[in-house]
């Protein structure tokens, strides 16, 4: 009898809280042809309805400069930076990387890492922002539900500083 109490109490709030999922992003840094190209800097999270943000999920810039320097620019992906970066210590162990030559992209992210397993039901958006150094800043968001159905796949466009983008959802 207790058993059953128990269950009818539980069984409401796990339905409320999402899956656990592996998400896959694509995206496609276009080659641009200007006299001077630098690889753009990419932040990639997710973001709740209200705009705040869910999760960082890769934050791709120049990890490698001496003394911690390509964290100066970081600063040009304005969005992110404004809502979780200026915030956070870099580099981040699991999210901070090397930026990415041009071409086609992908990333998977386990639940761990994007902690989507411990988000509410609801609506998201996986946000994507790229900036150049001597360039132009772009911003792709692809709105999703969770929990989210396993196999799907949604995307969006970038005009300049990003072409493709794409989420794939798979458990």
């Amino acid at each position: 009898m207790k058993l059953q109490h128990t269950l009818a109490l539980t069984l409401p709030m796990l339905s409320s809280w999402a899956v656990a999922a592996d998400l896959t992003v694509k995206f496609e840094i276009p080659q641009l042809n200007v006299a001077e190209y630098h690889r753009p800097y990419v932040a990639i999270w997710l973001e709740r309805a209200d705009q705040s943000v869910a999760a960082n999920m890769a934050v791709l810039y120049d990890v490698k400069k001496k003394d911690n320097g390509g964290t100066k620019w970081v600063k040009d992906l304005r969005t992110w930076w404004r809502k979780a970066g200026r915030e956070l210590e870099l580099p981040m162990d699991g999210v901070s990387g090397a930026t990415r030559a041009s071409g086609a992209q992908s990333m998977s992210f386990g639940p761990a890492r994007t902690q989507i397993d411990k988000l509410p039901a609801g609506d998201y958006k996986l946000v994507i922002e790229a900036a150049r150094e001597a360039g132009g800043r772009e911003l792709v968001r692809i709105p999703f539900t969770l929990p989210a159905k396993p196999g799907q796949v949604l995307s969006a466009s970038g005009k300049e500083e990003l072409g493709a983008v794409s989420l794939t959802v798979s458990k």
